[in-house]
């Protein structure tokens, strides 16, 4: 399926049929009481990639396991929130979410505002097509591919504005219809700035997860309040500051610092919704930021609004 949505969908159900037939079969649950869809659907169909916008226009939860495709989810608007291996992501504007092939994963938190621009991958061409770009056939792609990418500088930034520019023709998603190697080519691109993007040293080494990593993501996530510093991470790992921070950028696509900032937010946050008895300088001391007041600012820059207003 290519293209915009002919109508828009009436209730819960057509849109998540509308939505599964361009991308995955799914769960949907509408959370906060939205009591109708106002569906964002539009996509580009380059064969074994799909670009698209997607927004539901209310707070929703998704579960889905990826048959046989990998999705990168990246918010223009809004923030998306996923169960990942390690712990909840969060992805806002500037960065992108990872979903692995046949793999059960939950977005959730889907927020109202949150419209992605989404490129969904067939998984078996993406493996031959990763062993072509790395030019070797020991290469793991669920292994290379981060759960969160970084797309504000370098490679990451040029891949994302790739895709921005791709995107610019999802009103005319016949565009290259009837050309398949143009589209097989687009295609291409679309892989191999992601891979070097991923994978900047080629691949030959590519493994799994590094236990270093997985022993301290634990542990921030065990005791996020700690004052955790940087050679505190990095004793815990058994390795240098600056190999971990390496380490985190590779798997987790964000330093430890910024991963840490990321649990403490979302914790805060919970509380705010929850618990109307606690103030946001209490808070604000329970998840281990200085002042009520670096709090507010990290909290409006992750939301988009002031602690105070997530009570509203």
């Amino acid at each position: 399926m290519s293209g915009r949505m002919r109508a828009a969908p009436r209730d819960w159900g057509q849109a998540s049929r509308v939505v599964a037939q361009a991308y995955f079969p799914h769960e949907l649950r509408p959370v906060g009481g939205a009591h109708e869809p106002r569906l964002t659907l539009r996509t580009l169909d380059l064969g074994p990639v799909l670009i698209g916008h997607v927004g539901w226009g209310a707070d929703v939860a998704i579960e889905c396991d990826y048959p046989s495709a990998y999705e990168v989810n990246m918010p223009i608007t809004g923030h998306l929130e996923s169960r990942g291996r390690f712990g909840e992501i969060t992805s806002v504007v500037g960065q992108g979410t990872v979903f692995r092939a046949d793999t059960p994963s939950l977005i959730s938190h889907w927020d109202a505002t949150c419209t992605v621009l989404g490129v969904k991958f067939d998984s078996d061409w993406l493996e031959v097509e990763t062993e072509r770009i790395l030019g070797t056939d020991r290469v793991n792609t669920r292994a290379i591919l981060p759960e969160q990418l970084s797309l504000e500088r370098g490679r990451g930034r040029a891949w994302h504005r790739l895709i921005t520019s791709l995107a610019a023709n999802l009103h005319a998603p016949d565009l290259f219809a009837d050309s398949e190697l143009v589209r097989r080519q687009l295609a291409g691109a679309v892989a191999a700035g992601l891979m070097e993007m991923c994978c900047p040293d080629g691949g030959v080494t590519a493994a799994a997860q590094p236990r270093t990593i997985r022993r301290v993501v634990e542990a921030l996530h065990d005791d996020p309040a700690r004052a955790w510093t940087a050679a505190d991470m990095a004793t815990l790992a058994g390795t240098s500051v600056r190999r971990l921070q390496e380490g985190f950028q590779q798997w987790l696509g964000c330093a430890p610092s910024r991963y840490l900032l990321d649990i403490r937010l979302q914790r805060a946050h919970a509380d705010l919704t929850t618990d109307p008895t606690l103030s946001v300088g209490d808070v604000a001391a329970r998840w281990g930021f200085s002042s009520a007041s670096r709090f507010a600012a990290a909290h409006r820059r992750k939301y988009g609004t002031a602690p105070s207003a997530a009570r509203r």
